[in-house]
């Protein structure tokens, strides 16, 4: 990569504007009406999200929202504008003089069209975009693919791109997993593996038939678990593997991380250390339904100590691995 000639682009999920009940609405909107995401036809789908969903889940979520809510706005997005400023003064200070990143939010703001401009403003002609999803799935990486094309062809960019696709197994990926939870360990103590502690991995789920039509996304979680465990040192029983934020009626992928949860402390586990590889930042997932929702359902079922290990966001490992991905 001539580094003068190309800009860097993070787009992770996106969030809520503010933490009210209309700003959740727009953003569900926006993420829920995805073909992508829900993979229903819009006779059947449409009246459901509009009539009943975006009706009554918003002023549900306001409170949950409020919780993490930062003065800096919606933690995704401070932690991503975070990591950019971070990957873009590495990266000039490394010798990759006049680079520069950019970063944007799949859903609301600021949105991936409205960056691109900024790009293009700003003389680049090529941009080099990192999803900020390590696992490749149809339902977060392939849609910013689908945004980014349909900038292009709205606004007829004079801009070419290439997309990183995942980077489950990339090295520095792992290293910089194993460095959060040998961190993790240094200050908190390790586990009692030997009396039946468990790191518990948790990642976003995903409806079952989205796999069995060929989406990557189960393989590639089982193979970064793996990876990451090898990388430690520890056994199989020592680790587990889970998947949380399951929605609606369907069959999503287990096993289910609160089910996990339950089955651990009623088995007599003292101590759970659980660690979400999949989120390259914090939000509502992690520092809500992790960190408080499913912290309540262990210790409510006899469990003892519960460790939430924060992502990656801007530890030194992850802008390393960030470079990375950005010159490959």
């Amino acid at each position: 990569m001539n580094s003068t000639q190309h800009a860097v682009l993070l787009v992770n999920l996106g969030s809520p504007d503010e933490p009210t009940a209309p700003a959740i609405a727009r953003y569900l909107a926006e993420f829920l009406g995805d073909r992508r995401v829900v993979d229903i036809p819009k006779l059947f789908w449409w009246p459901i999200l509009h009539g009943i969903i975006l009706r009554t889940r918003p002023p549900k979520l306001v409170e949950k929202y409020a919780a993490i809510w930062q003065a800096e706005g919606a933690p995704l997005k401070a932690i991503t504008a975070a990591q950019a400023r971070a990957l873009h003064a590495q990266m000039n200070q490394e010798g990759e003089k006049g680079v520069s990143v950019y970063w944007a939010m799949r859903y609301q703001n600021p949105a991936v069209a409205d960056v691109l401009q900024r790009i293009v403003a700003d003389g680049f002609s090529h941009v080099r975009v990192i999803p900020m999803y390590p696992q490749y799935s149809m339902t977060t990486t392939a849609t910013v693919d689908d945004a980014l094309k349909t900038a292009m062809a709205q606004n007829k960019f004079s801009l070419t791109y290439d997309l990183v696709e995942d980077y489950h197994a990339h090295p520095a990926y792992i290293e910089a997993l194993k460095a959060s939870v040998l961190k993790h360990w240094q200050a908190h103590g390790r586990p009692d593996f030997a009396a039946g502690d468990v790191l518990l991995l948790s990642f976003h789920g995903l409806p079952e038939r989205n796999v069995q039509r060929g989406d990557p996304y189960q393989t590639q979680c089982i193979h970064t678990a793996e990876l990451l465990r090898q990388a430690l040192g520890l056994t199989e029983n020592e680790v587990k593997l889970s998947f949380q934020s399951r929605f609606g009626a369907q069959k999503w992928l287990q096993p289910y991380t609160q089910t996990t949860l339950e089955r651990l402390a009623d088995k007599g586990t003292h101590r759970v250390d659980v660690m979400c590889p999949g989120f390259a930042a914090d939000c509502l997932e992690t520092l809500e339904e992790v960190n408080i929702e499913l912290r309540e359902v262990f210790m409510a079922r006899g469990g003892v100590v519960y460790h939430y290990l924060p992502c990656l966001n801007t530890e030194p490992e992850h802008i390393d691995l960030l470079r990375d991905l950005a010159l490959a």
